[in-house]
């Protein structure tokens, strides 16, 4: 069965709380994005990303719920959420490191830059470390093309990043991480 097909399944035959009984964090996580955000088709991307923000990544829980409150399709939040390299909708670590991969990136050594990141953090691009502490990926453009290669951890870019620099940078989140 195709995500989209389980996700469809399920939120057909999903059960959304009422009454008494308590809403899960993602649910009200949710809700207060939507006062924000408005709840409106428009609002759809800063719901997702807000989501993805404190969680993360979406979870189908999450996108099921986003799909209640704006009042749209699963299959239309799914495939909003799936076409989007920034929203995850598998899990991820707590530091999510994308390297640019474009041609400007890739003469600039971006190559040397995730080989000494697979080999420090003992994953390959696309994986998470064994703690959840880190996720490596690839990016289609970090918008740094004049500074690259270019490494992005969480929201904090770093330009003209060498192999050694990009390990000692990951040294001060283990660092920060251990604290």
């Amino acid at each position: 069965m195709t995500k989209i097909k389980h996700l469809i399944q399920n939120f057909s035959l999903q059960k959304f709380k009422k009454g008494g009984q308590k809403m899960s964090n993602v649910e009200n996580l949710v809700k207060e994005l939507v006062k924000i955000h408005g709840k409106n088709r428009n609002s759809l991307m800063p719901v997702l990303q807000g989501v993805v923000k404190e969680e993360k990544y979406l979870s189908e829980d999450a996108m099921m719920a986003i799909a209640k409150e704006l009042d749209l399709s699963t299959a239309d939040v799914y495939g909003t959420a799936s076409f989007y390299t920034f929203l995850d909708t598998v899990p991820r670590g707590k530091n999510i490191i994308r390297v640019c991969k474009t041609i400007t990136c890739h003469m600039k050594g971006k190559d040397e830059l995730i080989k000494a990141l697979e080999d420090a953090l003992k994953i390959k691009v696309g994986e998470t470390t064994h703690d959840k502490q880190f996720t490596l990926l690839t990016a289609n453009c970090l918008g740094w093309c004049h500074k690259g290669p270019v490494m992005l951890i969480n929201d904090e870019i770093y330009p003209e990043t060498s192999p050694q620099a990009a390990l000692e940078i990951i040294e001060k989140y283990q660092t920060s991480t251990k604290k």
